[in-house]
Order: C-alpha cells, then sequence, then structure tokens
C-alpha cells in the first residue's frame, strides 16, 4: 500500500478561494432552481393546450435550418459574403443572442458530434433587408410540422410521474432529465478540475519523484489523448446509442485518477495522465452530445451556457486549489478528492440515461458505423503530432538533439505529415478538410486561434514555476494568485458573445485580444523578483483579459463565414488546432525553459559544489529553497531568465498571431430589429 505523502508546510489562507467558489455554485444552483420551476410551469401550460399546439418533429433537431436551399420557414441567403465593407449578411439578433454562451468554454467546445452542429448558432428565422430569398414555406415544412412527434432518439418513458408532454426529447420528463443534467455538469466540473490541477501543482509532483525536467509530459500526455480519441466516442454513439461510450469513458477516467493517486514513479504516473485524457476527452465530448440529444434546439444555448459555467468554475478550482491541497493535504489527494464525485457520476448516468439515446433508425452495426470514419487521416494526423511532440520535449532535455531516437522522431514527423495530407485529399469524409486550412478567412481564423492556445497555455504553465522557482512561494501561494487572472478570462469571455451580438463586430474582438496578449506576455517578460506583491497579479490579468476575447471570438467569426453543412467540420477542426496549440504551448514553453536553464546554471552558479546544485535544481524546484543564500540567489537569477526567455517567445507569437488576424476580412452581424 503506498504511503500518502502529508507534508507539513506552513498553512496558507485559502478562505477567500473557497469564498469565491461557493459564490459561484451558489449563484448557479439558484439558476437551476429557476430554470426548474420554470420547465414544471411550462409542462403543465403544454398539457392544458396541447391540443392546439403544433407538434415539432424532433428528427429536425439535426437538420440544417438556414440553408441556401432551404424553405421551411426559413429565408435564403444568397450568398456570404467577406469583407466589412461589402454588403451585410444580417442575422436575427434574437436568435443568435440564446446561443451566444455556446463559445465561452475555457478549452473550446470539447468533442462535439458532427450532428449536434448541424444546426448553426446562426441560422435566421428573419432576414430584415434586400438581398434575400422569398420567406415562403413549402409543402413539405408544413407536411413536417403536423407529422406525429417522432424522434431517432427514443427513450424508455420517464417513469417520474412528469407531465405527459415534456419540454425535452428522448421521451425524458423533467426530473429525469435533471439527473441526467446534474451528472453531465458534476463531470464536466471534475473533469475541468482534473485537467488544471496540474497548473499549480506540477512542480510538487515532479519534486517528488525527482524528475521536475519532465513536468511538461503531465499536461502534454493529457492533452495529446484527449485530442485525438474524441471522434472516435462521437461515431461509436451513432450505432451503440449514448449511454455506452460515455458509461465506459467515465468508469477509465474512474480507474485512471485513482492510478494517479497510487503511482509510484513519474513513468507510472504519466502514462495514468494519458489515460485520464482519454477518460476525459470520451466523458466531456459524450456529455455535449447528450446534452444536444435531449434539449431542443430553441433553448440549448442556455443549458449550454451552465456547462461552459460550471467547465470553467472546474478549472479555476483546480488551479487555485490544486496547490493547497498538495500543501495541506498532500499532491496524491489531488486525485484522491475527485473519485466519489465520479462514482456518483457514473451510476447517476447508468440508471438515468436511456440505453437508445442517439442510437441509429437503422440499427446499424458499429462496422457499418464506422465504414466512413477516416482511420488513415485519423492514425497519421495522431502519429505526426505524438512524435513532433516527443522529438521537441526530450531533445535538448532529457536527451542530446544528435542522439539517435531524436533524429528517428524527427524523421518519422517528416514521413507521417505528408502522408496525412495526401490522404486528407482523398479521404470521402476527412477528419482535417485542408480547404480550412489553406483558405481564408477561415485559415487565417484557424491559425491565428491556435497560435493563441500556444501562447496562453505556455503562459498559464510556466507562471506557478515562476511563482515557485522565482519568488519561492508554497503552491498554495501561487495556485491562489491565479484566481482574478481565471475570473477576468471567464467576464470577458462572457462578455465577448454579447459585444459581438451589439455592435455587430467580428473583427474588433479578435484585434482587442491579440493586442492584449502582447501587452501581457510583454509585461511578464519584463516582471521581476522585487515588485510589490500585488503587481504580479495585476501583470497575469491582460493576457487572460486577451483570452477571453481570442477564443469566443473566433468561435463566432469561424462559424460567421461558413455554410450551414460544414458547420460541424469547421467547428470540430478549429477545436482540433487549438487543443494542438495547447498541446505545443506546454511542449515549446517546457522546451525554451529546460534549455535555457540549463545555460544560465552553468553561466551564473560559481562554487565547488556546482554541479550538484545544478543536478539539485534541475531535478526539484522544492531544493532552491533549501540552498546556502550564495547558491540560492544565482539559482533564482538563473531560472528568472530562462523563464524570462519563454515570456518573450509568447510575445513574439501574439505579435504574428495579430498580423494574421489584422489581414483577416469579415462580414458583420446583420442589424438589429
Amino acid at each position: 500500500m503506498p504511503r500518502f505523502d502529508m507534508t507539513d508546510q506552513p498553512r496558507y489562507d485559502s478562505n477567500f478561494a473557497v469564498l469565491a467558489i461557493a459564490l459561484d455554485l451558489f449563484l448557479i444552483l439558484s439558476q437551476l432552481i429557476h430554470l426548474v420551476r420554470s420547465s414544471n410551469m411550462a409542462d403543465s401550460h403544454h398539457g392544458e393546450n396541447g391540443a392546439n399546439t403544433l407538434a415539432i418533429d424532433p428528427a429536425n433537431e439535426h437538420t440544417p435550418l438556414l440553408h441556401p436551399n432551404s424553405r421551411n420557414g426559413t429565408a435564403t441567403i444568397d450568398g456570404v459574403l467577406a469583407d466589412d465593407e461589402s454588403n451585410e449578411t444580417d442575422v436575427d439578433p434574437n436568435e443568435f443572442d440564446l446561443m451566444l454562451s455556446r463559445s465561452t468554454s475555457f478549452h473550446g467546445g470539447l468533442g462535439i458530434e458532427a450532428q449536434s452542429q448541424e444546426t448553426s448558432m446562426l441560422r435566421s428565422t428573419q432576414v430584415h433587408h434586400a438581398k434575400r430569398g422569398s420567406r415562403t414555406s413549402s409543402p413539405d415544412s408544413t407536411t413536417r410540422k403536423l407529422l406525429p412527434n417522432t424522434t431517432s432518439h427514443e427513450g424508455p418513458p420517464d417513469e417520474g410521474g412528469d407531465s405527459p408532454r415534456s419540454q425535452y426529447l428522448g421521451g425524458v420528463g423533467v426530473k429525469r432529465f435533471w439527473l441526467i443534467f446534474g451528472g453531465i455538469l458534476l463531470s464536466f466540473t471534475l473533469s475541468s478540475f482534473d485537467s488544471t490541477i496540474m497548473v499549480s501543482s506540477h512542480p510538487v509532483i515532479t519534486s517528488y519523484f525527482h524528475s521536475s525536467n519532465s513536468a511538461s509530459w503531465l499536461s502534454t500526455a493529457f492533452l495529446l489523448t484527449s485530442t485525438s480519441f474524441q471522434p472516435i466516442f462521437g461515431r461509436l454513439s451513432d450505432a451503440t446509442g449514448r449511454k455506452l461510450p460515455y458509461l465506459f469513458s467515465l468508469a477509465i477516467f474512474v480507474l485512471a485518477t485513482i492510478w494517479c493517486a497510487l503511482a509510484q514513479s513519474m513513468t507510472s504516473f504519466i502514462v495514468a495522465r494519458a489515460v485520464c485524457g482519454f477518460g476525459a476527452g470520451g466523458m466531456i465530448s459524450m456529455g455535449s452530445i447528450i446534452t444536444s440529444d435531449l434539449i431542443p434546439i430553441e433553448t440549448r444555448g442556455a443549458y449550454q451556457s451552465y456547462l461552459n459555467i460550471m467547465y470553467g468554475l472546474g478549472s479555476a478550482a483546480g488551479a487555485a486549489l490544486g496547490g493547497a491541497i498538495a500543501d495541506h493535504l498532500g499532491w496524491r489527494w489531488e486525485f484522491g478528492v475527485q473519485v466519489p464525485g465520479l462514482v456518483i457520476c457514473w451510476f447517476v448516468s447508468y440508471f438515468t440515461v436511456p440505453s437508445t439515446l442517439g442510437r441509429s433508425k437503422e440499427h446499424k452495426t458499429i462496422r457499418e458505423s464506422l465504414r466512413v470514419f477516416d482511420y488513415k487521416g485519423s492514425f497519421f494526423l495522431t502519429s505526426t503530432v505524438t512524435f513532433f511532440i516527443l522529438a521537441i520535449n526530450l531533445g535538448g532535455n532529457v536527451l542530446p538533439w544528435s542522439h539517435p531516437m531524436i533524429i528517428t522522431f524527427i524523421v518519422l514527423t517528416v514521413i507521417c505529415l505528408p502522408i496525412f495530407v495526401r490522404t486528407q485529399y482523398h479521404a470521402s469524409h476527412p477528419i482535417m478538410p485542408l480547404s480550412l486550412l489553406t483558405r481564408n478567412p477561415r485559415a487565417g481564423l484557424i491559425l491565428a486561434n491556435s497560435l493563441g492556445a500556444v501562447v496562453i497555455n505556455g503562459v498559464l504553465f510556466n507562471i506557478p514555476l515562476y511563482f515557485q522557482a522565482v519568488l519561492l512561494e508554497t503552491p498554495t501561494a501561487s495556485g491562489l494568485r491565479l484566481i482574478v487572472p481565471s475570473l477576468a478570462a471567464s467576464s470577458i469571455g462572457t462578455l465577448t458573445g454579447f459585444l459581438i451580438t451589439w455592435t455587430r463586430e467580428l473583427k474588433a474582438p479578435l484585434l482587442a485580444g491579440t493586442v492584449l496578449a502582447i501587452i501581457g506576455t510583454v509585461a511578464l517578460a519584463w516582471m521581476n523578483r522585487h515588485l510589490p506583491d500585488w503587481t504580479y497579479v495585476l501583470l497575469l490579468i491582460p493576457s487572460s483579459m486577451g483570452q477571453g476575447f481570442v477564443f469566443p471570438g473566433t468561435f463566432m467569426a469561424v462559424l460567421a463565414v461558413s455554410d450551414q453543412s460544414e458547420q460541424a467540420v469547421v467547428t470540430t477542426t478549429l477545436v482540433l488546432w487549438r487543443s494542438l496549440g495547447q498541446v505545443l504551448g506546454v511542449a515549446v514553453s517546457s522546451l525554451v525553459v529546460q534549455n535555457s536553464l540549463l545555460v544560465f546554471l552553468e553561466e551564473n552558479v560559481t562554487g565547488p559544489d556546482k554541479q550538484k546544485v545544478i543536478e539539485a535544481v534541475r531535478s526539484s524546484v522544492q531544493a532552491i529553497a533549501g540552498l546556502e543564500k550564495h547558491y540560492r540567489d544565482q539559482v533564482v537569477d538563473s531560472y528568472a531568465q530562462s523563464l524570462r526567455a519563454t515570456f518573450v517567445l509568447a510575445a513574439v507569437l501574439s505579435v504574428v498571431a495579430f498580423f494574421i488576424t489584422l489581414k483577416i476580412r469579415l462580414p458583420k452581424l446583420g442589424h438589429r430589429a
């Protein structure tokens, strides 16, 4: 039985973090109670007036509502404009308001299934100006509205005594829906908590295993697997229904979390994090898909906002409280505390999610359903990214660049990349259509979004290291410093959607975000250890605000310039490149820090024990505080210089993203009614 490390460190007041999270939970709970009451009232109203209400075919839930050839009660749009100065394509702002919250997720809409994206955020039920098609309804449209209420998302009838006509799909009543949705909310919170605890506690974990130079692997392993396997879960659920893949991914995540808590070596821990990423990717993607299956398009935006809020809350809690748990209970309990909640999620889902939810009407076998899946593209994309990450993580850090293994990884990257490109040209359903990466404005938006992810993740990963290695703070203190920046990113992300609606400007938020990223990274590069204590939090805010503008703004913009039929693949590609940017942000920044640190330590450290000191501080950040003052000051200066090099690189990438964004030409949203 492994011994849980109960480190006896000085206590740090974390009441502020607990109070902030409790307040957020109270506000969310009050809103959920309000929604439940509204739902019950709506059910009663439908029951009394059902005879006078036209049945809406839930099968249309997954059909395009805005299409150049569509005439089912909506207006046709003649074309997609490509410039701010061109005639404007108008979008019904009332409908647009409903869907705004979908873009505010911290990690950008993980694992959204293709079918759930076939109804555009920008679909319109009203078009106000000239250059529009007629608003006549076709006979087919009228017939569809009068058909019985049938759906492919059939499930067992709700047994909770709800009103006979529920506002939710899949044969699920109000009480049963809130049990399902409550479990999904909890799983989102725990998944985001797990993915961000590394931010504030990775120095503690790597120091425990005396492997500080392998720190980037903790996040890289998680992000690689969570990114690579999400599309597979979506395709499997089309054949088997949503329940089995969801329960499977939850079970994998629970077991991998226990594995993390019990790991006895750095290698074991890294493998456990990779398995965690596999489970988390499936859990998040299937949670989003189930939510889309159960909630009508007219009200989905409000519920999606709760998912985004809980994901952001979990992210903030993981970053802020991860260090506190590591200080007071030991780092193993960061994973142990997640297990009870995850087990609850599994049992709630087992007893409430309908077995037939999402199953295809044709009842195809798994082989038939996956026949069109781009296996070759997925394999070579994953291989290219994996070999590239292995090369830049190990090269110059663990192994010299001339080592045969590093050379092999580089050669394999060069071989796999063109093969992947070739497969995308010939695939019937490519996992990453090359047209999205070669034609503006979408190519520029995706590239700028990926660079933004590199910058933001590089900063977030290394800021706690700066606080612990340069300012010599505890993990708790460094984690608490991230609360205000996290709140800033979340608030600006929510505000961005409303600004786009009211100003009709798609490009302005993107430019504002890149400018703030430049200001923030330059400020971090200027930062030193002799500043007033409050200054460090202030210097983190600009780059966090930039994140809040860039990620949701890019999501809105790329959908605005895409046709209805492309919404799913565009969203998937955007999320994939954002995830790749997150992986590269951690890997590249770690590469810069570790290689420059070795150079600066060789230059700065002097004395008879030079080599012992260098070896000790490269393997454990916590060893710095125990050094003699002479050595400690030299090591701290070396860490400060190496981290400054990382922030300078982030500033350069922010400038590149700004100029890419500056050249993008985007339309404006329509006038308000």
